[in-house]
């Protein structure tokens, strides 16, 4: 048994019928067959009903498929590591990535990756919205949230922790927030960048989930604008950390309600479904990786 006839039975499998995988596979079909009769012999288990009409997994065969079609994906990377270096990285990335992370992190670590692989050109573009990756032909976004279409695939990246935060001339003219219920008589400024929890401020506190309803001047889809609102001192926001993470630590900003804790969301590597994800991709996203680890302090 060797990993050539594990790959020949899923690709049995995976066509339904002998006659087609031989033909994928440039082998005549009871030279194949043979190859199946010989691995179910070694294993000592019948892997396959056969039938004049189709054939079907036993149970046997159907765990089986599982593992092999791991070890089937894995010498496929094997190849196209050592193909990354024999033949060189080319082509295009088209990616979308969130305005935030876009400008903290990730224009510089993307332009970086182009240097290193200067045969491999990124096309990135900056926007907040979940974008339809096949329909606008994208290879990879990058994105906050949970993901709801599953015909794709996502790696996480980072956990992005979120803070409540004003300017500290904010609390000298309005005073100390010292609980939720507190917020409701503030001028809470709100991310309307989200699916929901726009106006719904959600928090924990000793494992139970609270929430209050805020209102406020001013509303926005856009983190930096509300950041500003913040600095000069015209409300209290509740955003992601990274947009505020400096000015939290030259305390042109604070954070309030520190017995509450606030929403963590995951960050993700976004595309679509693939049976081999192309080595320039999957490098670009270790990168990409690397650089929210770098810089973990601020998320």
């Amino acid at each position: 048994m060797n990993a050539a006839d594990l790959t020949l039975f899923v690709n049995v499998a995976d066509a339904g019928s002998f006659n087609k995988a031989a033909q994928q596979a440039g082998l005549s079909t009871p030279a194949l067959s043979k190859r199946i009769s010989k691995l179910e012999q070694d294993l000592g288990a019948q892997l396959i009903h056969r039938t004049t009409r189709r054939l079907s997994l036993t149970e046997a065969g159907e765990s089986l498929y599982v593992h092999a079609k791991n070890i089937e994906g894995q010498v496929s990377d094997a190849i196209a590591s050592v193909s990354a270096f024999s033949q060189g990285l080319t082509g295009t990335i088209k990616m979308s990535v969130p305005t935030i992370s876009g400008e903290l992190l990730l224009a510089e670590a993307v332009a970086d990756f182009c240097q290193k692989y200067p045969n491999i050109t990124v096309d990135m573009r900056l926007e907040n919205d979940f974008v339809d990756l096949v329909g606008e032909g994208l290879d990879l976004a990058i994105r906050t949230g949970k993901l709801e279409d599953s015909s794709l695939i996502a790696k996480p990246l980072i956990q992005s922790n979120w803070v409540v935060c004003c300017s500290p001339s904010y609390i000298e003219r309005y005073g100390e927030v010292s609980d939720l219920e507190a917020l409701r008589d503030h001028n809470c400024l709100a991310y309307t960048y989200q699916a929901q929890g726009s106006f719904d401020w959600r928090f924990t506190r000793s494992n139970i989930e609270e929430s209050v309803r805020i209102s406020g001047s001013f509303a926005t889809n856009n983190a930096q604008a509300l950041r500003k609102a913040a600095l000069a001192g015209f409300g209290i926001v509740y955003v992601p950390r990274c947009c505020v993470y400096e000015d939290l630590q030259q305390g042109k900003l604070v954070t309030i309600l520190p017995d509450y804790q606030p929403r963590r969301l995951g960050v993700y590597a976004i595309y679509p479904f693939t049976k081999y994800l192309p080595e320039k991709l999957r490098l670009l996203i270790e990168h990409i990786k690397q650089a929210y680890q770098d810089k973990k302090e601020y998320f």
